[in-house]
Parts: C-alpha cells; structure tokens; sequence
C-alpha cells in the first residue's frame, strides 16, 4: 500500500479525478485528497471524504496542530495533481504555496506527477510551455494532455486523459520498488579541463540523462548517490550530492564512493583528453597572427580502472554499467561502436546512444540500445530521458537478479 497525495485544482476535468480516486482506493492505497478553493464549483467535498474516508480541507488553518502543510507532503510516497489547471501549473513552478496544496508541493521530497488539463490555447501560451519545461527540469512527470472535445464546442490538446489512462501511467510509482535495499551510484554531466583561470575543454553534455536516472534509480527504491560534473538542471531531491569537475577529480570521487555500493552507472561525459600544462594566468594575444599550441594528454579510463579493480579491491560494486556516446563514420555505426566499446571496458551493460550538435547532449529525449555482456538481446528505448532512464533502471534490476543468482 502507498501513501498518495491526490491534489484536484479547479477545472471541469475535477469530475475525472472522482473516478481516479476510486481506481486508487480499490487498488489498496491510501489516498490523502487536497483540493484547492474552488473545487468545491465542481466537486463538493462530500465526495472527495465518502471515496477517500479521509477528512478533507483546503485550508492550511484546518488541523492546525497537525502542520498539515509540511506533514501530508512528508508522509506522502507520491503526489499527484489531477487535473492541472494553469494557474496551478504557474504557482507550483514559481513556488508559491498559498494553500495546502501548494505547501504540500513544496514540502514534499516525493515523485510529484501532474496531469495538466485546460483549453488548447492556455496549454499553448509560451507562459504554460515555460512553466512545464521548468516542472520537468525539477524532475516533475508531467502526464501529457490529450487531443479531443474541450469544455466548450472547441477540440485539441488540453483534454485530461481518461482516469484509467492516468492509473496506469504511474504504475511503476505504485508498485514495490525494484532495486528496494540496493546503493546505486551514478555520475552525470560533462567535465571541464582547464586551459588556464577562465577557460576549459569541455563537451555539450547537459546532464539531463544522469539526473533522469537518479531520480529512476530513487523512485525504484535505492539509495542513489549523485556525481555531478557541471549540471544545467538541477538535481533530483532525496540524492547525496557530490560535486567534481575535471576528469581528475570524477575519478577520485568515484574511487572514493564506489565502495560498498551494489552498482555503479558511468553516465557523465568525461574528457577524453586534457591540456599537458594549465597555465597559471590567462592566456594571451601575443600578435595578429600567432596562437598558442596546446598539447593534450590522455585523461584515465575511469570505467575501466573501476571494472578492473575489482579483482584486487574488495567491496566494488559487482553490476557496472558505462555509457557510449557515439557518431558513427566509414569506420563502422554506431551500434558497432557501442559493441566493440563493451567488450573492451569489461562492464555488465552498457547503454549506447547516437549524439551530435542536436542529438541527445542538451535536448530533451534521448534514442538508447542497452548491450549486455552476457549475450542477452540488446532493448531499445526511446522518448523522453526520464522515460529512458526508467527503462535502464528496469534493465538493470532484472540483470542484477540474473547476476545475483549466477554467483
């Protein structure tokens, strides 16, 4: 049984969320319903606390002994905001909390899923976009309307989607968790080598995918710890964060945190190369004409240091999984890269994925082919960096058994 949340803003799709609950509570949860002050327009509480048989308010000044504001989003293993209203959408991405539902989604370090439902142009105001594109980046699954017959005689996107479409949207939040008990450590983002005080080599990786996978990994039950090489998003809640920058410094904190961890997810875009010598000021304009020669060294093979130190070391990690990003060439696809890459690293999976000025690093979803060292078929997924990520948790928790039980 899990503990949700279930926020209801005020929209005519409020009646949906009636039938939701319902799905909810013959599931087994229990279901803690908040909605906001006009609901009661559209829905009267009566019938939120009948279906719940829990009390039910809007008010922060309700059950004042009881700090319900901070208190329900503590409890909560999930909350959810079925349907999303605009003005609900905007509050939360400000955070704004002038109600217990708004405080609750401050205060909560629970997955928060949001259904947003409105009409086609409120859905497509650059206000609503901005506002959704800043939920996401703070690891908020948003549930995409669907396209049909709106309030009034006006079709398009902005129709909630069907109760029993909703329910099984967030089945893998209300199942057991899949790697419950396990330590997982994962690395994101790009690394910089410095050139000199202000300048540095550097790659187009946002850090999106790693984070994704934190927050997969979190969501599934583990305990995750985050390496975070200069993130564009912010990381997700409920992680140990540890910081790096260089490839030098990622490698003295994998060293330092693999240890004791069950499996270890080399997502981060670490430099191939750094320059032989930083220089102490910055560099400068001698003349018009000449540059400076900058000479590269080799960073380490940290993916594969850590693969290969496990025979000497004891408490690594025994599942390690290294990602590809890779272009393909005359040379050979990508696919043929990514195999050739597994081999060679010696890991249990790798995740390969096509990148390029506007594939994967920076953008929003990702294309991926897991490879396993065992032989087992390779599986595709595709769409947004969360959805892939939760498809490589899924992969991992069901190689991890498989590698459990061959020892």
């Amino acid at each position: 049984m899990k503990r949700i949340v279930l926020g209801v803003s005020a929209g005519i799709a409020a009646y949906k969320s009636v039938l939701l609950l319902r799905l909810l509570r013959e599931a087994g949860h229990h279901v803690d319903v908040i909605p906001t002050g006009n609901v009661e327009n559209f829905v009267g509480n009566a019938t939120w606390e009948a279906l719940s048989g829990n009390p039910v308010t809007s008010s922060v000044f309700d059950a004042v002994e009881n700090v319900n504001h901070v208190r329900l989003g503590q409890m909560a293993d999930l909350v959810m905001v079925v349907p999303a209203t605009a003005d609900l959408l905007a509050k939360a991405a400000s955070g704004l909390a002038d109600d217990l539902l708004t405080g609750t989604l401050l205060a909560t370090r629970a997955p928060i899923v949001m259904a947003p439902a409105m009409h086609t142009e409120m859905w497509q105001h650059p206000a609503t976009v901005a506002n959704v594109k800043t939920l996401r980046d703070r690891s908020v699954r948003i549930i995409e309307p669907a396209s049909g017959r709106l309030t009034g005689k006006d079709s398009g996107p902005g129709r909630l989607p069907d109760p029993e479409e909703i329910f099984a949207s967030v089945q893998d939040l209300l199942s057991e968790p899949i790697l419950a008990g396990q330590k997982v450590l994962i690395t994101a983002g790009g690394t910089r080598e410095p050139l000199d005080p202000v300048r540095f080599l550097g790659n187009r990786s946002s850090g999106r995918q790693g984070v994704a996978l934190a927050e997969a990994a979190r969501a599934a039950g583990a305990e995750v710890t985050l390496i975070a090489t200069h993130l564009e998003v912010p990381a997700p809640h409920g992680v140990s964060l540890v910081e790096a920058s260089s490839a030098l410094d990622l490698r003295e904190a994998v060293f330092t945190h693999a240890p004791g961890k069950n499996v270890v997810i080399m997502n981060a875009a670490v430099a191939d190369f750094r320059p032989a010598t930083i220089e102490n000021s910055k560099i400068k304009k001698r003349d018009e004409t000449s540059a400076p020669v900058i000479e590269l060294v080799r960073n380490p093979d940290i993916l594969a240091e850590l693969v290969q130190a496990r025979s000497t070391t004891e408490n690594l990690p025994g599942f390690i999984v290294g990602f590809a990003a890779e272009t393909g060439d005359e040379m050979g696809t990508v696919l043929g890269y990514g195999r050739a890459k597994l081999e060679r690293k010696g890991c249990e999976m790798l995740v390969v994925n096509e990148v390029g000025a506007t594939l994967t690093f920076g953008q929003e979803t990702n294309n991926i082919q897991v490879l396993f060292a065992d032989g087992t078929d390779a599986v595709s997924a595709a769409g947004s960096k969360l959805e892939v990520a939760r498809v490589v948790i899924e992969q991992i928790s069901h190689a991890t058994k498989g590698h459990a039980a061959q020892k």
